[in-house]
């Protein structure tokens, strides 16, 4: 298995099999804000996103981990009532480890979800916790992000041709 390829590949963030992760134990989801919970030009949570973490609040600790700023970051945790952490600079593991020393999980405890490999994918399988890949909401992307979905398209290519991983392929 190679190090970009997620552990759950799903269309959005809906699809997800929650209550399959927390029969393995899983504690922790990690979401990533932009393309993940929302599209870039939103500037609040969208509704059912808002009420899919409301539910997931039951079984689970929900935080964000995004790369973009804290002005940016902050209407989503007021939003949704839950912490997070700006600047993280994925696929640095910098936030993922705040996040296990601030709420001492054990890392088998931790989930991140995203919708890149080369930043929320790689962090979390540098930090070794599960991760989850979502298909981007939106073609819109920030201008570091498009080089990031070039570096990306090759990856996703050379797996492609090797069978590891194909973009539309869901599992999990």
């Amino acid at each position: 298995m190679g190090i970009f390829k997620p552990s759950i590949y799903q269309k959005t963030i809906f699809d997800i099999p929650y209550q399959k992760l927390k029969e393995e134990g899983i504690r922790c989801l990690i979401f990533d804000l932009d393309n993940t919970l929302g599209l870039i030009s939103h500037k609040n949570c969208p509704e059912e996103a808002k009420q899919l973490i409301k539910k997931l609040q039951k079984d689970f600790t929900v935080l964000i981990c995004s790369n973009n700023t804290r002005k940016r970051l902050k209407p989503y945790l007021e939003d949704l009532g839950v912490e997070g952490v700006a600047w993280s600079m994925k696929p640095s593991i910098k936030g993922l480890l705040q996040i296990k020393n601030k709420y001492h999980f054990y890392k088998k405890e931790m989930c991140i979800i995203g919708d890149q490999i080369v930043t929320d994918i790689l962090a979390g399988k540098r930090f070794h916790i599960k991760t989850v890949l979502v298909d981007p909401l939106g073609e819109k992307d920030l201008k570091i992000t498009g080089l990031n979905r070039k570096i990306e398209a090759r990856i996703i290519k050379r797996y492609e041709k090797k069978g590891i991983f194909e973009r539309g392929n869901y599992y999990g």
